[in-house]
């Protein structure tokens, strides 16, 4: 199937627009960057996060006040995917403090003596962040451990052991929030359906081996295309990748947080979404580079602009259906793929279509300057 039959675009003929439009683009997409900053995830920040569902909207004004009275440090609140029903608050804490581990176990005490007296149970020993409690019998350590795992505590057997007596109950930030929220949303049911935990020095090292992962790619690719083509036409892909990497990065931050259930933190996921768009944007790339390669051992005396020009415009036909299908799927996981593929999605498109651009206006452009000033008009293979 082809889309495109006899045409004769003048691409190279309108690339001097289009290197003033990619360089507005990046600047704004830089622009945006230092001034609105990346959003980074729990991954390369390091802190803790905790996703809480409530049992119907809630106000996230409400939520952010009492969060803020727990003692976890400078919070952020924010919705979690469409519905107002799951909110999701990051703390820079990695760790409960010595006072409000004391306040877990006193709440934990309590709720034990719902179900048995005081006088029935004690703590056998505990650590900073669990704590072990031993009952008379076995049957009695496994109602209380029912017990607090319906109250939302982590709590469960020590052992498997027929004879146990003893429950082990684990204590992290996710129960401080919990019960910090119990108290102010008393009309409200609500559980904790997520926490995740990163190290500040995790998320550095991650920070700086995303940069890498992304700088080495691009090495890779002109080092592949260098041998497989000519250098030139690798200084062009490379040049074009770098162009698309910020033109999304500065899309990325202007739409996040913009549109609602649109949170575009910079996680692992949106990572693999940029090293994805630079695999796709190189193949197109590549398609078109290998028809420029092929029709100079065809048309040798043909001038240089209009053979690269007709190269193009063949190769339009399958680089439009081939984006444009991606496309559609991409925006279906944008549109229904839940708040967990929100980012890759969103990412990845817009590299579909910066990645196509590009393949059409920048790469082979780049490639026409360098030879024209270079090599005097001449590419020999």
């Amino acid at each position: 199937m082809r889309l495109f039959e006899n045409i004769n675009i003048d691409f190279l003929g309108k690339r001097k627009i289009f290197y003033v439009v990619s360089l507005i683009l990046i600047s704004l997409g830089l622009l945006t960057v230092v001034i609105k900053g990346l959003d980074y995830g729990i991954d390369f920040k390091g802190g803790t996060e905790v996703i809480v569902s409530f049992n119907k909207p809630v106000n996230l004004a409400e939520v952010r006040a009492a969060a803020s009275q727990i003692g976890i440090g400078n919070v952020e609140v924010k919705t979690f995917g469409t519905t107002a029903e799951n909110v999701l608050i990051r703390t820079p804490l990695q760790e409960i403090s010595k006072d409000q581990f004391d306040k877990l176990i006193s709440a934990i005490r309590s709720t034990i003596s719902e179900v048995i007296p005081d006088t029935l149970f004690s703590i056998k020993e505990q650590t900073t962040n669990s704590v072990v409690f031993t009952f008379p019998s076995p049957d009695t350590a496994r109602m209380v451990t029912d017990h607090l795992l319906l109250k939302g505590f982590q709590a469960g057997l020590y052992s498997q052991e027929e004879t146990n007596k003893d429950i082990i109950v684990r204590v992290g930030i996710s129960d401080l929030i919990r019960e910090g929220l119990k108290g102010k949303f008393k009309d409200y049911s609500f559980e904790v359906i997520k926490e995740d935990k990163v190290g500040p020095k995790i998320g550095k090292e991650l920070r700086r081996d995303a940069v890498i992962a992304v700088l080495l790619s691009l090495i890779v690719i002109l080092i592949y295309l260098g041998f497989r083509f000519k250098f030139v036409f690798g200084v062009g892909a490379v040049l074009a990748l770098l162009h698309d990497v910020l033109v999304t990065l500065g899309f990325v931050s202007f739409f996040n947080g913009l549109l609602p259930g649109l949170n575009l933190e910079i996680t692992q996921s949106v990572i693999a979404a940029f090293l994805t768009l630079v695999g796709f944007s190189v193949n197109d790339t590549v398609v078109v580079f290998d028809r420029i390669r092929e029709n100079l051992k065809i048309h040798k005396t043909m001038d240089l602009k209009n053979l690269i020009n007709m190269s193009i415009n063949r190769t339009l036909s399958r680089t439009i259906l081939t984006s444009g299908t991606v496309f559609l799927v991409i925006l279906a996981l944008l549109l229904f793929g839940g708040e967990v593929n929100r980012g890759f999605a969103f990412t990845f498109m817009i590299g579909i279509i910066t990645g196509t651009y590009s393949s059409i206006y920048v790469a082979s452009s780049i490639v026409y300057d360098w030879t024209m000033k270079r090599k005097k008009g001449k590419i020999e293979f």
